[in-house]
């Protein structure tokens, strides 16, 4: 028997637990849509139209992953391609059908930032922040790169 799970097991759980909750707000308000969909729709309901390259680098996911993603929210009728003004590059924008899921969604979201604040605030340590300085000193050092040193 281990002592304590390995920490990406324990990231996975609290991944699980977060996505989790959040999936099923999403189900309660009626709506097809996942958790990973959400950075994409509030940089487009900024942006008005991007490309794959600057929606992956916006959400800071891989462009394989971001194809995905786009992919699966195309089949959910909540994208659409646009032309850029030059007409060299195609753009994913919002459906319309996105914009009225977002418009739907944005009590839901208000209320997931609502909890996540809790969250942070009942912690000894803010969660976001422990993320943010996690992924900021990861990509000074990678993690692989600290393994190799302990090798």
């Amino acid at each position: 028997m281990i002592d304590s799970p390995g920490l990406g097991t324990r990231l996975r759980h609290l991944i699980l637990e977060l996505d989790g909750a959040v999936q099923a707000a999403y189900d309660k308000a009626g709506m097809e849509f996942r958790p990973r969909f959400y950075p994409v729709v509030k940089f487009l309901q900024a942006r008005g139209a991007a490309g794959i390259v600057e929606l992956a680098q916006a959400c800071g996911v891989s462009q394989p992953g971001m194809t995905q993603t786009i992919q699966e929210m195309r089949r959910a009728g909540l994208l659409v391609s646009a032309t850029s003004e030059d007409r060299r590059s195609r753009l994913i924008a919002l459906s319309d059908k996105g914009r009225s899921v977002a418009a739907v969604l944005e009590r839901t979201w208000q209320a997931v930032d609502r909890a996540a604040r809790e969250l942070d605030e009942e912690l000894p340590n803010s969660l976001s922040g422990t993320v943010d300085a996690a992924l900021a000193a990861l990509a000074e050092t990678s993690f692989a790169s600290r393994i190799e040193r302990h090798l």
